[in-house]
This record gives C-alpha cells, sequence and structure tokens, in this order.
C-alpha cells in the first residue's frame, strides 16, 4: 500500500503508543476519585501512587519528586510562577528572573507576565549562534547581584532549532549560588538520557504527550527542598502545589510511555539520528543553499530535530505546499491572530533571516525511511512554488 502522507512533526505531539491507548482505555472503566476515603477511592489513590512510582522511576526522581498536571505547560507555569512568588515572600529583594532568550512561550510568556504583573525584574540571558547558554554568561548574570535572583530558568533542550543545554554546569553554578534552578525537558524524555537527581536543576517539566503517552497530562519534577507557592488552589492534590482531581487515566497512560521512552531510549535515538541524518542530507541535496541551524554536532541537538532554512522561501507558504504534497512539518514562527511573526529563537540567535524562512522537521518512534522519502521528493517543486510566489510578491 503506498503511503499518502509522511507526519514530521513529532516535536509539537508524537502518537500514542497502542498500548498506551489500551492504558487509558482500561482505567477509564474503573471507578473512583483518589481524593475519597470509601474502598474505590481507596483503590484509585493506590494505583495513582504506583503510576507515580513508576514515572518517578523512568526518570530516576524519587516518587514524592513527582507532581502530575495538566501537561508541560502547567507544570512550567507553577515551577516559574511558583519558584518566583516564593522566594519572593521569603526575601523582598529576590525579584530578578534569569531565563533563556530561546524558552517556550509556556516559560517566556509566564516571565514576561511575571515583569509585567508581579514586580519581576526580567533579564534574558543570551545564547550563541547555535541556540545554546553558555555556563558562563549564568554566572555572570548571577553574581552582579546574588540576593536579588529569584529563580534562573533554562530548558534542558531547545523545541525549535533541537540545541542541547549544558544543564548539568548551570545547575551546579545555580546551587553554589543557593539559586533555584527550573528545566523545561519537555523535548527530552524518550530522545536523550533524562536523569532527575543526577542531572542537577531543582525543578523539571515534563509532557505526557511529547513521549508516547496520552495529551492533557505532564509533571513537575520538585526537588525535597524546594518551596513552590500554588498557581491553583482547592482540595490540596499534590503536594498541595497542583490542586484539581488526578487524571487516574491519563496518568496510566503518561506512567507507561515514560516507561518505554526511558527504557527504548538509546536505540531509539541511534535510529531516529541515523534517519535524521539521512533527512539532512537528502535536503541539502535537493536544495543545495538550504542550511541546518542549531547545532551542526549530532551530539550537541536532539536526535530527532532537523531544522532547516530555505532562503528566498516564505516559510509558511513553503509549509503549506508541503502539506498539500502530504508532508507534515512545522514553521519555526509563532502566529498570532493569524499574523505570522519571526521565530524568536531565530532572532536571539542572530539569524534575523533564517527566522522567517525556516521550517523544522522533527522524527519519532514510528518514523519511517519512507517519511523523509516523500519529503525528499516534494520539496524541490514546493521550494521552487515558493520562491517564486515570493519573487511575484516583492514586484
Amino acid at each position: 500500500m503506498t503511503q499518502t502522507r509522511a507526519y514530521l512533526d513529532h516535536a509539537a505531539t508524537t502518537p500514542a503508543l497502542p498500548e498506551v491507548a489500551d492504558a487509558v482505555v482500561e482505567e477509564l472503566a474503573r471507578l473512583g476519585n483518589p481524593s475519597s476515603l470509601h474502598r474505590s477511592g481507596r483503590d484509585a489513590r493506590r494505583r495513582v501512587e504506583e503510576y507515580r512510582e513508576r514515572v518517578a522511576a523512568a526518570v530516576g526522581a524519587r516518587p514524592s519528586d513527582v507532581v502530575f498536571t495538566a501537561g508541560g505547560t502547567e507544570a512550567d507555569n507553577l515551577a516559574v510562577k511558583g519558584l518566583f512568588w516564593a522566594r519572593r515572600d521569603a526575601d523582598a529583594r529576590r525579584t530578578r528572573v534569569l531565563a533563556s532568550a530561546v524558552e517556550h512561550h509556556a516559560v517566556l510568556d509566564a516571565v514576561v507576565w511575571l515583569g509585567q504583573s508581579q514586580g519581576a525584574e526580567v533579564e534574558w540571558l543570551p545564547v550563541d549562534h547555535r541556540g545554546r547558554v553558555h555556563p558562563e554568561a549564568v554566572e555572570a548574570a548571577i553574581t552582579r547581584d546574588p540576593a536579588s535572583v529569584a529563580l534562573v530558568s533554562v530548558m534542558w533542550a531547545n523545541n525549535e532549532v533541537g540545541t542541547m543545554m549544558p544543564v548539568g554546569e548551570i545547575a551546579a553554578i545555580c546551587r553554589r549560588h543557593e539559586i533555584p534552578f527550573h528545566s523545561d525537558a519537555v523535548q527530552v524524555l524518550g530522545q536523550r538520557p533524562l536523569h532527575f537527581a543526577a542531572a542537577g536543576p531543582d525543578v523539571v517539566a515534563l509532557s505526557g504527550h511529547k513521549c508516547g503517552g496520552p495529551m492533557g497530562v505532564g509533571a513537575l519534577l520538585v526537588g525535597p527542598d524546594v518551596d513552590l507557592v500554588p498557581v491553583l488552589h482547592g482540595g490540596g492534590q499534590e503536594r498541595d502545589v497542583r490542586s484539581g482531581t488526578v487524571d487516574v487515566a491519563a496518568i496510566a497512560g503518561f506512567a507507561l510511555a515514560a516507561e518505554r521512552a526511558a527504557a527504548e531510549q538509546p536505540e531509539r535515538a541511534v535510529r531516529v539520528a541515523n534517519l535524521r541524518d539521512d533527512l539532512v542530507r537528502g535536503v541539502l541535496g535537493v536544495v543545495p543553499d538550504a542550511h541546518l541551524n542549531g547545532d551542526p554536532d549530532p551530539r550537541g541537538r536532539l536526535p530527532g530535530n532537523a531544522h532547516i532554512a530555505f532562503p528566498g522561501c516564505d516559510a509558511d507558504a513553503l509549509l503549506m505546499l508541503l502539506d498539500a504534497a502530504g508532508v507534515e512539518c512545522s514553521t519555526g514562527s509563532a502566529c498570532s491572530s493569524g499574523v505570522p511573526e519571526p521565530s524568536h529563537v531565530m532572532l536571539a540567535m542572530g539569524a534575523a533571516e533564517g527566522s522567517t524562512t525556516s521550517l523544522r522537521f522533527s522524527l519519532g518512534h514510528c518514523s519511517t525511511r519512507a517519511d523523509v522519502d516523500m519529503l525528499l521528493e516534494a520539496l524541490p517543486s514546493a521550494v521552487e512554488r515558493a520562491r517564486a510566489a515570493g519573487r511575484l510578491s516583492m514586484r
């Protein structure tokens, strides 16, 4: 049977594993609110704690470190806002928030909001031309006035260009200054080794649907000595920092997906990276003036990420042309009210032109050579048409 679609947007979401879907359906058939005291409630609570243990084991954490959330965005918001409020409340001098200039909008917008509404002094940590924050930049920003820093937030790996960050080194700097360090690791689970206790961040955000689990569930890994002010108030579930009835079925799927992602990561990373390298070579072969963004060293980027600039092409136009040909990918731009905007990641990297001409191709656990072949077949014509449209619009 001829393949009709190629899905190359696993960084946005990756298909749920069949056994994950089965686990969710099985759990949905069970009764019980984990906060209830009767037998059904106690049984549900027992299962939640078993799933918590499985997630913790998959990511090198203790079960008590795992706070379940409704996804990565909520986890990031709880981390950034909760840390800021707790630190500021303990010492009014602590109003500086240091965050990388290439954060996902779940962090970026939360930090901006703290600056606009909560009196935070926001400082964006610079990145190099590959999108990487250097530990020296973190050290310099902190040492200007360590007592005023509320928190540091630097993602584990960039969701757009795939660049890995020196999380361990940054964690060591923050620990030396006794400043809490948050890292968004939503893209990492299943692609790179992830061990919470060994890596060093104080709080780490995870998301279920990026590792083969269901949408609408995630976790914030919270170290034992970390104080967080809740964003949600209510029943006091999840260590009193995330109120709300937990979604037992989604958590069941997340636990299984996290286990599989961690267990299969070494083999999966090699296979996906080889396929990604074939994709990059093929794209540069059929579009010679295209170029790879981010770290060219495979050791310095996510194995499933290929972020490529196509000079002379409007990225949104090229995306739609590829979509019409059956190839699904994403642009490096955010869209607000239908108005495309340059990628803040590419702008921070000093690549203004690439901020509107780049596409992200991301592979995952079910990607195949056929997906790559479909892209390489469709790409030359799509690039030619996108460039022709661009020339016409400039007349």
